[in-house]
């Protein structure tokens, strides 16, 4: 008798914490979705200041404007966290042109990726030679790449449903093609921008020359896809095609900049944190509203929605807004450094980083009693058509925090036209759903709730 008195009590302590939590996080989705203000605020970002490049004016003018909103929520504390970022400004905007050898000039579009040198004064123009991977580059040598702009076209794989998949299997042309093509004697880099659609946007990103000096860095852009395709035609009717672009593009020395870091004091657990963030920084050729405006007013809608719904966290929460996450990383690798210069306790660090799409769940990177935790909570969500809980990365921000017990999280939303708009002209307001980036920062708050709520698995128990 005692046995099933005590098995009857567990159960109805567990329906009980349900129930409550079902009611938690309705009130949650129901603020949101009814007096929401990431869409407010992501409109001042993107409309009233624009393209927030490292280093830029626009990148110090989201700094102050984020700092006044978080400080109006009324919370414990709002702060901002010095970091030296660097600077790298495109200047006039660049051309291109395939030159036909009848005298033919044909315009592509085409931008400078983040990071690149200069053309001359004068521009560039090459012999073009095409290749579908950097491993070609040394099947090819030094005797056929001398001399030419070598011409990385490599799509995204249309296959991979996970469209960050197929990003990653593409994008290393981008970020190490300049460098490895530099090698072989190349004088310029044209690649393929990274994304799955035939259009005529050029797609920035991040690029690096590695240890190459800088008196032998070679100029590197991106063409859109349809330019793409245009000059592989071209290439085939005619290899001895050549290729003009001109760029102006120039790397200043480091400037400081600042993470926008407000928080919440746990009334239980105040030395453990849970962080939530987004990065402020974004590249300069739309106004970055998927990227990642989306994510920083997200970040900070969690703070107002714990507060409107009148949970008292246990644990203190922490909105860090990272700068410099586009073209270095300086923000998310410096709020780590202080927080273990501090010896900071986090137990988790969710981030949203994938554009302000409808939320369809959370990747982790965690341990397996964790992640089980996680999966127990799969219903408290169901409600919400958030179906998505697997093991995988978290964000680049977060990325840095990483050490045992912590669990790291990355918001997942859905991602079929994201890298329509990813480092691109396009990637601007009017092409975020108010009420799909509304779910967003309801789905982030809900779980950051239930990690404050119960804690995290360490090896021997669950400290709630």
């Amino acid at each position: 008798m005692k046995k099933i008195t005590v098995i009857f009590l567990l159960v109805c302590t567990t329906i009980f914490a349900q129930t409550a939590d079902e009611k938690q996080l309705r009130s949650i989705y129901d603020a949101a979705l009814t007096d929401g203000m990431a869409y407010n605020w992501l409109d001042h970002l993107s409309n009233q200041i624009g393209g927030r490049l490292s280093g830029s004016v626009e990148a110090q003018q989201a700094v102050d404007y984020t700092k006044k909103e978080l400080e109006k929520l009324g919370v414990d504390r709002v702060y901002l966290q010095p970091v030296m970022v660097p600077r790298w400004v495109r200047g006039l905007p660049e051309y291109a042109n395939i030159l036909s050898e009848d005298g033919t000039t044909t315009s592509v579009p085409i931008c400078a990726l983040g990071g690149s040198v200069a053309t001359s004064a004068l521009g560039l123009k090459a012999n073009v030679i095409e290749v579908k991977s950097i491993k070609e580059l040394e099947e090819l040598g030094k005797e056929k790449i001398e001399g030419k702009i070598v011409f990385f076209n490599r799509p995204m794989n249309p296959k991979d449903i996970v469209t960050f998949t197929a990003y990653g299997g593409c994008v290393d042309q981008r970020y190490s093609g300049a460098a490895e093509a530099g090698k072989f004697g190349a004088v310029g880099v044209i690649v393929r921008s990274v994304n799955l659609r035939l259009d005529d946007y050029p797609h920035t990103g991040s690029m690096s020359y590695g240890d190459t000096p800088v008196k032998n860095r070679i100029p590197a852009a991106a063409i859109s896809t349809n330019g793409a395709e245009l000059l592989a035609t071209a290439l085939k009717l005619n290899p001895n095609t050549k290729f003009f672009f001109k760029q102006n593009c120039k790397q200043y020395d480091d400037v400081q900049s600042y993470n926008v870091i407000a928080e919440i004091k746990g009334s239980t657990y105040p030395n453990e944190i849970i962080v939530v963030g987004g990065h402020l920084d974004s590249w300069d050729l739309g106004d970055g509203s998927h990227d990642d405006g989306a994510g920083v007013v997200q970040s900070m809608d969690v703070l107002r929605l714990i507060k409107a719904s009148g949970y008292k966290p246990k644990r203190t929460i922490r909105a860090v807004l990272f700068m410099n996450e586009e073209n270095g990383l300086r923000g998310g690798n410096k709020y780590a450094q202080v927080a273990k210069s501090k010896n900071e306790n986090h137990i988790f660090a969710l981030e949203s980083d994938a554009g302000g799409f409808s939320p369809r769940g959370f990747s982790f990177d965690c341990s397996t009693e964790n992640f089980e935790q996680v999966e127990s909570w799969r219903n408290l969500f169901k409600p919400y058509l958030i179906h998505l809980f697997e093991k995988g990365g978290s964000g680049a921000d977060v990325g840095p925090l990483k050490k045992d017990n912590i669990v790291l999280a990355g918001l997942r939303p859905d991602s079929q036209r994201y890298f329509d708009h990813h480092h691109a002209a396009n990637d601007t307001f009017e092409h975020v759903n108010k009420r799909e980036l509304e779910l967003g920062a309801a789905t982030m708050t809900s779980l950051v709730y239930l990690f404050d709520k119960y804690g995290i698995v360490t090896s021997k128990k669950i400290k709630g």
